[in-house]
C-alpha cells in the first residue's frame, strides 16, 4: 500500500458555493524523452502507464479527490479535465462528483477515443464530453465550469501564464483550478541495486533532470505563484511522499519496467557507457530485470494546488 507523508499548507478564504475536484494521473514521463517514439506504440505504452499508475495509487488518487470535493461543495455540476489522457482522473472525480459531467480535453484522438470507450464501458457515456484541443491554446467553447483539474500536464506548456489565463476564463466566478503534479520520474531501486554500479539510478535521475531543465523546463515549477500571478486565490497546498514496499500490488514490476524503459533513449549520451550497460540489464529480461526483482519499491512525490476564481 503507499504510505504518504504530507506537508499541506492551507490558505484562509472566504466561502464559495461552488467548487472543484483533483488527482495525480501522473504519466511519469513515458514520452516526451529524449527521441522516444510518438506513434501508435508510444501512445499504447503511455496509456498502459497511466492506467498502472492510477491502480498502484488509488488509494491516494481517491484522497486526493476527496480533499478537492471537500473544498468544491455540493453544486459542481461541470468538471474540465485537462490532458485527460485514458480518463483516470476524469473517473475519480464522476465518483466523487455523482451529478457532475465532465468535459475531457487531450491533444491525442487516440486518448479520447480510449476514454470514450471505457466511458461507456462503465455506463457513464452521458457523463462525458471530450473535447480535442492543445491546452495551451485555451479552451474553447467552456466558460462555465465549476472545476478544472489539470494532472500532470501543464508542465509540458510553453507558456503556462497564457494557459492559466485560458482556464481562468473557463472557470466560473467562484469556481476551482486543481494543479496536480509530480516531480519527474518514480524512483524504483535501492542505491545498491546494481552492486558494481552502486548509486545507478541517482546518477540516471540526474540526467534526466538535466535534459527536463533544458525541454521541460516547468516541470518543478512553483506553481503557487503561477496561479497567484494569473489571479487566482490559492487555497491549499500539498506534498505528499508515496511509497510502496514488498508485498506490492500487481502491475508494479511492469510499471517500473515501462517508466525506466520509456527513458533509456534519453539516457544515451548522457551517462556514462557502464552505467548505460547496467540500466540495460534492468530492462533485458534477465535476472537483474526490474519485473523480476524482490528489492523493488516505488517512490514518487506528488504535489497539490487548489486555487479558486474570486467572484460568486
Amino acid at each position: 500500500m503507499a504510505h504518504p507523508a504530507s506537508q499541506p499548507h492551507s490558505h484562509p478564504h472566504a466561502p464559495a458555493p461552488h467548487g472543484t475536484g483533483h488527482h495525480p494521473h501522473a504519466h511519469a514521463h513515458a514520452r516526451g524523452e529524449g527521441d522516444a517514439a510518438h506513434g501508435a506504440g508510444a501512445q499504447h505504452s503511455l496509456a498502459e502507464i497511466l492506467d498502472l499508475d492510477a491502480a498502484l495509487f488509488a488509494s491516494h488518487l481517491t484522497a486526493v479527490t476527496g480533499r478537492v470535493a471537500c473544498l468544491a461543495g455540493s453544486d459542481v455540476t461541470h468538471i474540465v479535465d485537462l490532458g485527460a489522457g485514458t480518463g483516470t482522473g476524469t473517473f475519480a472525480l464522476l465518483e466523487q462528483f455523482p451529478t457532475a459531467r465532465v468535459t475531457a480535453v487531450d491533444s491525442s484522438a487516440e486518448m479520447l477515443a480510449r476514454l470514450s470507450e471505457a466511458a461507456r464501458a462503465r455506463g457513464l457515456g452521458d457523463r462525458v464530453d471530450t473535447l480535442r484541443a492543445d491546452a495551451g491554446a485555451g479552451l474553447p467553447g467552456i466558460t462555465d465550469a465549476d472545476l478544472v483539474w489539470a494532472s500532470a500536464s501543464l508542465h509540458h506548456l510553453d507558456d503556462p501564464a497564457a494557459a492559466l489565463a485560458g482556464i481562468r476564463t473557463a472557470l466560473r466566478p467562484g469556481g476551482l483550478l486543481a494543479v496536480a503534479e509530480l516531480d519527474g520520474m518514480p524512483r524504483f531501486l535501492p542505491a545498491d541495486a546494481v552492486p558494481d554500479r552502486p548509486g545507478l539510478e541517482a546518477r540516471c535521475r540526474e540526467a534526466l533532470d538535466a535534459l527536463h531543465a533544458e525541454r521541460v523546463p516547468h516541470l518543478g515549477a512553483d506553481w503557487g505563484a503561477l496561479l497567484t500571478a494569473a489571479g487566482l486565490a490559492v487555497e491549499q497546498e500539498r506534498t505528499e511522499q508515496l511509497e510502496l514496499r514488498a508485498p506490492l500490488p500487481d502491475g508494479a514490476g511492469r510499471y517500473a519496467y515501462l517508466a525506466l524503459g520509456g527513458i533509456r533513449g534519453a539516457l544515451e549520451g548522457r551517462i556514462d557507457p557502464g552505467d548505460l550497460a547496467a540500466f540495460d540489464a534492468l530492462l533485458d529480461g534477465g535476472p537483474q530485470d526490474v519485473r523480476h526483482r524482490d528489492d523493488l519499491v516505488v517512490r514518487s512525490t506528488r504535489q497539490l494546488w487548489v486555487a479558486r476564481r474570486p467572484g460568486q
